[in-house]
């Protein structure tokens, strides 16, 4: 795995696709195998789901698009690694959202590149790989 996706980006590949364009050329041109996805992410996502006028056709969507990719969860690892930037932020005076915070943490544990359009607030954890694929 090389790459891991934020919530945003998923959005934007399952239902703004047609104003995403980018996202869904850059994923075509990588293997499923090098994408993962976060169980945080999921979480999100199936909270929107659930929240939708259709929720069942909203998760199958999603369901299907989950599959293709390894799903890495929020083990004490990344809750370490979420500690160390929680603080650094808090100091920094530039905190971020908790799931966010999830997120990255996830992503530098395994070494994975986040892949988001929200670069604005990821970009404030110095040691995070982040690329905007839009």
């Amino acid at each position: 795995m090389k790459y891991i996706l934020d919530t945003n980006t998923c959005i934007r590949y399952i239902y703004i696709n047609a104003r995403a364009p980018r996202i869904r050329e850059r994923m075509r041109s990588i293997t499923d195998v090098d994408i993962a996805v976060s169980a945080v992410t999921k979480a999100e996502m199936y909270a929107g789901s659930a929240g939708s006028h259709n929720p069942a056709a909203s998760r199958a969507i999603q369901d299907s698009f989950f599959i293709r990719f390894a799903s890495i969860p929020f083990d004490d690892y990344a809750a370490d690694e979420f500690g160390r930037i929680r603080t650094y932020l808090k100091q920094s005076g530039t905190p971020i959202g908790p799931y966010d915070m999830q997120i990255a943490a996830i992503a530098v544990v395994h070494n994975l590149i986040l892949i988001t359009h929200n670069t604005k607030e990821f970009s404030r954890i110095g040691w995070l790989k982040i690329e905007d694929w839009e």
